[in-house]
């Protein structure tokens, strides 16, 4: 009988996201990827320390141990390492405990078209055309801080797995940011008030926190296994639609940041995020400083001039 993937909460992570491959990173970009493999394969009993994606994995594959959760989340390996460079990647999933038994290794080639293969949920990857593929295929995908000042402790053992996003081009789509940027802060906050009771579009990421939502049901907040935040740099009067939206699409969200321009690094440090989720880059490099983060490259699909005339016939 096939394994089915069909409930499960499906996590695709390259091992650049969850190991810390840095130095090894700097060999394949001086030397090509030969030099990459055999310094892979002779290092191979060299444990492989924790990368910024660890702790979320580690967290998330928890929950199958919880009463009634059974196996609901499933973490598969996604990476771009040829089969025979992979191995130290595999011994340091056993050297942790990591449930992690499945993996897609593309020996460089794209791993666009095995993410839907897979019913995958949410990527996290370092690499950001995968990522961007992802993004465009409607699937939740993060190219993750590999360079940020976050060190995380394996043996730490996480009792709430708390998950933080932005609101534009993250849980929403760009649609009011584009206004933002193209016309002004006045224009921005006319636009939200005049619509404040027609909900914003889905965003990337807004399947993803209703699947988050799911595994939260029926658990008081002080005790659900996930806990979940909205760290935006919007404010009054444009908070309206936000709680709006989120009404609804029924979904729980568990802690709301109106920031108007605040720095968001101590609130996501105060939250205490596993992962922080924003399509800037200069909230993700600042936050990645004190927890893992993930950029979002939202770009909303061009269709082809041949899509436009299926579209119209």
């Amino acid at each position: 009988m096939a394994y089915d993937l069909d409930n499960k909460l499906v996590i695709g992570v390259s091992s650049r996201a969850l190991f810390d491959l840095t130095y090894e990173n700097t060999i394949f970009e001086a030397d090509g990827v030969e030099a990459y493999c055999r310094y892979q394969v002779e290092h191979e009993d060299e444990i492989l320390r924790p990368g910024p994606g660890f702790p979320l994995i580690k967290a998330l594959l928890n929950l199958n141990d919880l009463p009634g959760k059974g196996d609901s989340v499933e973490v598969i390996i996604m990476s771009r390492n040829s089969p025979d460079s992979s191995l130290r990647v595999f011994n340091a999933i056993e050297h942790y405990g990591l449930n992690i038994t499945r993996a897609v290794l593309a020996s460089g080639a794209s791993l666009a078209p095995y993410l839907s293969a897979f019913k995958t949920d949410l990527f996290l990857s370092a690499y950001e055309d995968d990522v961007q593929s992802a993004i465009d295929s409607n699937i939740a995908a993060g190219i993750i801080c590999t360079d940020g000042l976050y060190t995380y402790d394996c043996d730490h053992q996480i009792r709430q797995i708390r998950i933080a996003f932005d609101g534009d081009a993250v849980l929403f789509s760009d649609e009011s940011e584009r206004i933002f940027k193209e016309q002004g802060l006045e224009a921005f906050e006319e636009n939200e008030r005049r619509n404040a009771n027609n909900p914003l579009e889905a965003g990337p990421f807004a399947k993803f926190l209703s699947m988050l939502s799911e595994l939260q049901k029926d658990c008081p907040a002080e005790e659900a296994p996930i806990r979940t935040a909205l760290v935006t740099s919007r404010c009054a009067p444009t908070h309206e639609r936000v709680i709006r939206t989120l009404r609804a699409w029924n979904v729980r969200i568990d802690e709301v940041f109106f920031l108007g321009g605040v720095r968001k690094k101590e609130v996501l440090q105060a939250f205490g995020a596993h992962i922080y989720f924003d399509d800037q880059s200069i909230h993700t490099t600042q936050a990645s400083e004190v927890v893992p983060a993930a950029r979002v490259p939202y770009k909303k699909k061009v269709p082809s001039e041949e899509e436009e005339e299926l579209d119209s016939s």
